[in-house]
């Protein structure tokens, strides 16, 4: 059995911008991925799109699983995550910010112990956290010889 903390997702061109993911879980199907217009045809979402889902899925699920540990059974959770792209210094866009809201269905003091878990679901979401703190990336470019044309970390 794999290490489940290493994982490799597997990304291939269709055409155009139409990128597809493959995840190392037999069961996930396949993700495409795409560039609105006019770069493509925005058969699917973006990687920002990807990446604010990721962050409000953690923080929702971050915090089930808080109120579920003290035996709370909520009902069904929600999010909505507002993301801001803007330019960065050399006018590239990037992500500025990450708005993410929780809609729970009961009242706070319906939920125990809620005071408990509002105060630590954050410390538990790995995406999240990660974002915040900065994740170093390490890039590499291959060409059809394995020969590497380029490499950087961030």
């Amino acid at each position: 059995m794999s290490d489940p903390r290493t994982f490799t997702i597997q990304l291939a061109q269709r055409e155009d911008y139409e990128i597809e993911a493959r995840f190392d879980l037999p069961e996930v199907p396949d993700l495409l991925f795409d560039e609105p217009a006019p770069l493509g045809a925005g058969q699917g979402p973006t990687a920002s799109h990807v990446l604010a889902a990721a962050v409000g899925n953690c923080l929702t699920a971050s915090l089930l699983f808080c109120l579920r540990k003290f035996k709370q059974q909520p009902a069904a959770l929600s999010a909505e995550v507002t993301t801001t792209l803007a330019p960065n210094e050399y006018g590239r866009l990037r992500i500025a910010g990450i708005d993410a809201v929780i809609h729970l269905r009961e009242r706070a003091g319906e939920v125990a112990p809620f005071e408990g878990c509002i105060q630590q679901f954050e410390d538990f979401c790995v995406v999240t956290d990660s974002i915040r703190r900065g994740v170093p990336v390490h890039v590499k470019v291959v060409d059809a010889d394995d020969n590497e044309v380029y490499a950087a970390d961030t």
